[in-house]
This record gives C-alpha cells, sequence and structure tokens, in this order.
C-alpha cells in the first residue's frame, strides 16, 4: 500500500479538474485531497491503494494532463518545472519495503519518460548520485531555466519538453504542506517571516527543523501566504509553528485570515496540529 501525491501546473481549467475528478472517483482508491488553487496555478492531489492500482490512475491523470498544460504560457505563484512537477511516493504500510518501492517507482519513472518523451529526475530516496536529490535545487529556476540547456534526468531525454518541462519523482518520508494567509497584498512582509522561518531552522532552532517555506501572494482572494513543508513532522510542532508565525506576522502589521492543510496529515501528527483544520479523508494511517 503506497501513497502517492502527484503535482500539477494547472488550476485555472475547470475542464481538466472535472476530468480529474471523474476519474479520480472511478479508481478505486482512497483519494485524500484533490484541489487547485488560481493563484498558485496548481493542482494537488494524493490517493493510496495498492502500488498497481495507484500507477495506473497516474498515468490515466497524466494522459488527460500533460497534452493539455503548456507551461510557456503558464502564470503562477508556485515554483515548477513540469506539467507533472513533481511526484512523490510514500509506503505507509510495513509490508511495503522501501527498497522495492524505490524500484517499482524507477520503473514507473522510466515509463513516464518513455510515453511521454518527458526528462525524469528521480529525488530524495530514489535518487542514484547523478544530480541533487531535494526538490528545491532540482526545480530553481524554474520552467524558463530549462530552455536550451542540456539535462542530466535519470530517464527520458535531455533536453525539456517544449510545453511540459521535466518532471521530479521519487520515494521520500511523509510531510506535511501548509500554508498560512493573512489578509491584504504586503508580500513584504510575509517574505520577511519566511525568510526568519528559514534564518531559525539553519541556526538551528529546534522548532524549525526540516522546515522549508516561502512567501506568496494570493491576488485572486486578496491575501498574502507563509507556503510551508514540514519534511521532518516526527521532530517538530505544527501547533508552535502557526504559534509563531502569527507572532511574526502581528509584528509586521500582517493579520491572521486563515491556516490550510495542503495534502494529508498522519494521526499520530494531530495533537500537535490542533490549530491546522483538516476533513477526514485527509488523515492518511501511515505505519512506518
Amino acid at each position: 500500500m503506497v501513497l502517492t501525491v502527484p503535482n500539477w501546473s494547472f488550476g485555472r481549467n475547470r475542464e481538466l479538474a472535472r476530468q480529474f475528478d471523474d476519474v479520480l472517483s472511478a479508481s478505486g482508491l482512497q483519494v485524500h485531497f484533490a484541489s487547485g488553487d488560481v493563484d498558485h496555478n496548481r493542482t494537488v492531489t494524493a490517493f493510496s491503494g495498492p502500488l498497481l492500482g495507484v500507477t495506473d490512475t497516474l498515468f490515466e491523470l497524466a494522459r488527460i494532463a500533460i497534452p493539455a498544460i503548456d507551461l510557456n504560457r503558464h502564470i503562477g505563484v508556485h515554483p515548477r518545472i513540469g506539467a507533472l512537477d513533481v511526484c512523490p511516493f510514500i509506503p505507509i504500510t510495513r509490508d511495503e519495503k522501501v527498497a522495492d518501492l524505490i524500484d517499482a517507482v524507477a520503473g514507473i519513472g522510466e515509463r513516464l519518460a518513455r510515453e511521454f518523451d518527458l526528462p525524469v529526475f528521480l529525488y530524495e530516496k530514489s535518487e542514484r548520485g547523478r544530480h541533487e536529490a531535494d526538490l528545491p535545487t532540482l526545480r530553481r529556476g524554474g520552467f524558463g531555466s530549462l530552455a536550451g540547456k542540456t539535462l542530466s534526468p535519470d530517464f527520458g531525454p535531455t533536453q525539456a519538453h517544449p510545453q511540459a518541462g521535466a518532471t521530479v519523482m521519487g520515494v521520500r518520508d511523509f510531510l506535511i504542506a501548509m500554508n498560512s494567509n493573512f489578509a491584504g497584498d504586503d508580500l513584504g512582509a510575509v517574505k520577511q517571516v519566511a525568510k526568519e522561518m528559514r534564518l531559525a531552522r539553519q541556526e538551528g532552532d529546534p522548532r524549525y527543523l526540516g522546515v522549508r517555506a516561502l512567501g506568496l501572494p494570493l491576488a485572486s482572494r486578496g491575501l498574502v501566504q507563509v507556503s510551508m513543508n514540514l519534511t521532518l513532522p516526527d521532530l517538530v510542532s505544527v501547533d508552535d509553528i502557526l504559534e509563531d508565525i502569527l507572532e511574526r506576522g502581528s509584528k509586521l502589521g500582517l493579520k491572521w485570515a486563515e491556516h490550510e492543510l495542503i495534502g494529508v496529515i498522519r494521526p499520530r501528527d494531530l495533537e500537535r496540529a490542533t490549530r491546522l483544520p483538516h476533513r477526514p479523508e485527509q488523515v492518511v494511517n501511515v505505519e512506518l
């Protein structure tokens, strides 16, 4: 049993979103999250089940999305290099051996590259020494930086796909993705909060171990956002992080609007995440 959380570079195409809903509804899998955002221009999906079923559904979605997405015309605040930008796989049961999943995901990446003529980079636990293993480095510069560049992917061509870019895929540990949104348009203030968080992490503040943060505008909603990934959720408290963000934001004149969970969370995280709203289907039982 595995969980996958594919991130797709569209958030404004309602017909594409409807087709995604149809595929996921008919998949027979546990669908934990499927939501797009206009400002990010991104859709995050999260679904789990037997690896074969998860893989079949991933490819069914890819066949719909990849031909429909043209990153040359894509405008959104979220960093991205691909139509299927990143696709992590997370083992969720003890009988799913990580080494076996790493081998299986390499096969999925090779198939994706072959079917869509797409460079595929393996990351995190799947990376094999060919390039950097972390997502921020692999995605640095965005889609525009790939033009005319000779790439060193694990699978596929050495040139980016002209419309769909490249995909980052691999086995990784569980993480929590969440946002804190504030009223108004003071982008400088949320960027400052995110910068302070990154600095605190670099300085060894235990509240921010493994925390990545960006300050982003949400113009369509009249908000600004601190967007976060908690890559070491067993070592930090969501509540402590959110409380500190509100304190930092308040000092800069920001008025808090809401917190958001993007994707999934484990039952064991909930007692330290009482400030973070979630729906029942977003809670995933992870035995590992």
